[in-house]
C-alpha cells in the first residue's frame, strides 16, 4: 500500500484500527443500483474489491464528483456514527441516498466502537446558527418564567434551575463557535468532542483552516492515534493533511480507490508547480 515515507529514524506506534474494511453488498444488484449514489464508479466498485482500512488514518482523494463525501456518508450511515454538527443521520434529508447506500455496506471490524462522529465542514457553519437560535429561545423562555408575577414556588424553582443549567452549556457552545474564528472554533469543538478509541468520519475538515490551523489539526490527529487509539477516514482535497505521516492515501479518481503515494497526488504536483512559477499559472487570467 502506497503511503507518505516517514523519516527512516522514526518510530511510529502500532496503533488501533477498528473498522476494517467495507464493502458493497454482492447480492444481484437492485434496480436503482443506477442511481446516485450506487451509479458512482467508486461506489460500485465496492461490489468486487473492499476497501481495506490498514491504517489509523486514511484519506480519499479525488476530483468532485469522484464519490468521496459520497461513499464517507455511506459509510457514516452503515456504522450508525453520531453528526455534532447536523441532523440525526436517521432523519437528515440530505442524507436520503447515504441511507440507501448504508442499508448495503457490509463493514468488518476489528473491534467495534460506538465512539467517534461525522462531520462535515459544512454543517459546521449551520450549526453555529443553530446553538445561537437554541440559546436566544431558551433566553427568552427564562425572562418570561422570571417575570411572572406568581409565588416562587418549588416547581418555578426547579424549572428556572433547569433552564440556568441548559443555558450555562448553551453559552459556553456559542461562545467556542461563534465569538471566535471559525476555524479557532473549528478545531476547539473538534478537541472538545474527541474521545479515546473512536471511529472519526471527516469530510473536508480543511475549509474553515488556515493552512497554520491545517497543521494544528494534523497535531490533534497524531494525539489521537498515538495516545488515544483512535481512527480516522477523511475526504479531503488538501495537500497538507495528506501529509500525516504513515497514512493511507486511496484516489477515487480511477473508479475504485487506488492505493497512491502523496508526492504522485496531481493534487501536490499542482500546488508545487504552481508555488515554484505563480507567475506560469498567473499569466493566462483574463485572456
Amino acid at each position: 500500500m502506497a503511503t507518505c515515507e516517514p523519516r527512516a529514524d522514526t518510530a511510529y506506534p502500532v496503533a488501533m484500527i477498528h473498522l476494517l474494511t467495507v464493502r458493497l453488498s454482492p447480492v444481484p444488484p437492485p434496480p436503482d443500483d443506477d442511481r446516485y449514489p450506487f451509479s458512482v464508479p467508486a461506489v460500485a466498485a465496492l461490489r468486487e474489491t473492499p476497501l481495506e482500512f490498514s491504517d489509523p488514518v486514511t484519506f480519499l482523494v479525488g476530483e468532485n464528483g469522484a464519490g468521496k463525501s459520497a461513499m464517507l456518508e455511506g459509510l457514516a450511515c452503515a456504522a450508525g456514527s453520531v453528526a455534532i454538527a447536523g441532523d440525526d443521520l436517521r432523519r437528515d434529508p440530505t442524507l436520503t441516498a447515504a441511507r440507501a447506500l448504508g442499508d448495503r455496506l457490509q463493514l468488518t471490524w476489528r473491534a467495534r466502537t460506538r465512539r467517534g462522529f461525522f462531520l462535515r465542514a459544512e454543517d459546521f457553519f449551520g450549526f453555529a446558527k443553530y446553538v445561537a437560535s437554541i440559546r436566544a429561545g431558551l433566553e427568552h423562555d427564562l425572562a418570561a418564567l422570571d417575570g411572572d408575577p406568581g409565588p416562587l414556588t418549588y416547581g418555578r424553582r426547579l424549572a428556572r434551575g433547569m433552564y440556568a443549567r441548559e443555558l450555562g452549556e448553551l453559552r459556553r457552545t456559542d461562545l467556542l463557535v461563534n465569538e471566535t474564528s471559525h476555524g479557532e472554533s473549528f478545531l476547539a469543538l473538534l478537541q472538545r468532542r474527541f474521545v479515546p478509541g473512536g471511529l472519526y468520519l471527516l469530510d473536508e475538515p480543511e475549509t474553515p483552516l488556515s493552512p497554520m490551523r491545517q497543521l494544528a489539526l494534523l497535531a490533534l490527529l497524531r494525539h489521537m492515534v498515538d495516545s488515544e487509539e483512535s481512527q480516522f477516514i477523511i475526504a479531503t482535497h488538501s495537500p497538507l493533511l495528506m501529509a500525516y505521516p504513515g497514512a493511507a492515501i486511496y484516489s477515487l479518481d480511477g473508479g475504485a480507490a487506488t492505493p497512491v503515494a502523496w508526492n504522485e497526488l496531481e493534487h501536490v504536483a499542482l500546488t508545487r508547480d504552481f508555488l515554484n512559477d505563480p507567475e506560469l499559472f498567473l499569466r493566462h487570467l483574463g485572456q
